[in-house]
């Protein structure tokens, strides 16, 4: 029987106090739990974890399981719990609005609707004031696709490699990650292109991004200049010119990629892209399902941070706190091209989801949760890349406000993906010792760090003190 490898390392780390009390467990055993998931739950639904942890409650950042551990949640339920677990405000609304309308048809008007369609557009610049709600993210790239084409009567649209734009049979086309492929015929009319990636890209350099911390590559680019983003820009006109037509619907695009690892474009590329699209009759789309709401920080919405104005946005996870909500926002104009037919959503901006989303939107105002994005994001990214100068697994930490990702390598020269058992290894430990945190990348190698904005720096000390303590146990497990 092989031993259990036990490591000499331990952790001083203080998990940040916390004066919430969940309530006690009371529902089925751990070991039926397993069973009914073996049995009843689709086994295309995967869980994390060797042992999969059995969640009972949520307070904010916090989540606790059935045996009452509290864990630190730095995934967010996959980047969707924006403002924290069962936040007061948007709980006390959303009780309100279910003891007095849970839902009617919206071919009637109720309040709800029409004062978040107000709030929602009111955080847009002109002319993005018009609404289109669905119930999720997958469903709203669906229909900007839709949109995009019926508008500009053409089909082609662009996506970049390692984008994550839904599950649909329609998204998949533009989805590039070959893990979420099924073997079927999907993506007519969808062509992908060069992902500038500056960290793992053909091309990149040492002041690329708009990020406090830099990739460790070297450029000798002057002051403004950027040879990497010439270089991308370059090849997404050869796109251009060899995979399309002269015209296309659009180009769709992540502000930062998020299942892929939070990847970040050199500045500017997405400036002369949308410049290039435009020129050829297409719409320009820009998907915020993980980068809205103020998580980057310096600004409310991903596209923002990258100076362009796009012609159609979507959003949803973050958007409802955990609520199943999703929203299409664009210019009157092309919201028209939609109403030639019939196009009918029955729960898409229901009574509940709409006050849901309100509550949002004043929560995020109401406890400074972009400048605390921002102020918390930065002092984690610095904080991750001292890390990434101590240990040389460690290959890169990227990110804006918090949208984070810390890319594993075998050695920072060959930027090789750290082997999938080793990444594993580090992860469950972070688990052990009570802080969850995301995976994504091509290998699955990079960690997605995506909490509720809610964080403090406290809870980052913590953190990035317990993935320390697992890097060292790596170190040592590797000797």
């Amino acid at each position: 029987r092989q031993q259990k490898w036990k490591s000499s390392i331990s952790t001083q780390a203080k998990m940040p106090p916390c004066d919430f009390v969940p309530a006690k467990y009371k529902s089925y055993p751990y070991e039926r739990m397993q069973k009914i998931r073996e049995q009843n739950i689709a086994p295309s639904l995967r869980t994390y974890y060797k042992k999969p942890l059995l969640l009972h409650q949520g307070h904010m950042q916090w989540l606790f399981d059935h045996e009452g551990r509290r864990y630190l949640d730095l995934f967010a339920g996959i980047v969707t719990v924006s403002v924290g677990h069962c936040h007061p405000k948007v709980t006390m609304a959303t009780q309100k609005q279910l003891a007095r309308l849970w839902h009617t048809t919206n071919i009637y008007m109720y309040p709800p609707i029409h004062e978040y369609a107000e709030k929602l557009t009111s955080l847009f610049p002109d002319p993005l004031k018009v609404v289109y709600l669905t119930n999720s993210g997958s469903e709203a790239n669906d229909l900007a696709m839709f949109m995009a084409r019926l508008h500009t009567r053409n089909f082609d649209i662009i996506s970049l490699r390692g984008g994550y734009h839904g599950g649909s049979p329609y998204t998949l086309g533009l989805t590039s990650l070959t893990s979420y492929k099924h073997g079927v015929a999907n993506g007519f009319g969808c062509t992908t292109t060069m992902l500038p990636d500056v960290f793992r890209g053909p091309w990149g350099g040492s002041h690329c991004r708009d990020s406090p911390v830099q990739t460790v590559r070297k450029c000798s680019c002057t002051e403004g200049a950027c040879l990497a983003k010439d270089q991308y820009i370059e090849q997404f006109k050869d796109t251009l010119n060899t995979s399309v037509p002269k015209t296309v619907a659009g180009f769709i695009a992540e502000p930062i990629q998020g299942v892929n690892g939070a990847v970040q474009y050199p500045r500017n590329f997405l400036k002369e892209a949308y410049q290039l699209i435009r020129e050829r009759g297409g719409l320009c789309i820009s998907d915020e399902v993980q980068t809205g709401f103020g998580r980057t920080g310096s600004h409310f919405w991903g596209f923002q941070t990258h100076g362009v104005v796009p012609d159609i946005v979507t959003m949803a996870k973050g958007i409802g706190n955990g609520f199943p909500m999703a929203a299409v926002v664009t210019t009157k104009e092309i919201a028209s091209s939609l109403a030639q037919n019939l196009h009918f959503n029955t729960f898409g901006g229901n009574p509940l989801a709409c006050v849901v989303g309100a509550a949002v939107l004043d929560a995020i105002e109401e406890d400074g949760l972009q400048k605390n994005s921002e102020d918390v994001g930065t002092y984690m990214l610095l904080e991750l890349a001292k890390l990434r100068d101590k240990f040389e697994i460690v290959g890169d930490v990227r990110g804006k406000g918090l949208m984070i990702g810390v890319e594993m390598v075998t050695d920072k020269d060959s930027r090789h993906p750290l082997p999938a058992e080793e990444i594993n290894q580090i992860w469950e430990d972070c688990k052990d010792m009570g802080v969850l945190i995301g995976r994504g990348g091509l290998y699955s190698q990079t960690f997605r760090i995506k909490p509720p904005m809610c964080i403090t720096k406290r809870d980052v000390d913590f953190a990035v003190e317990i993935f320390h303590t697992a890097l060292q146990r790596h170190v040592e497990r590797a000797a």
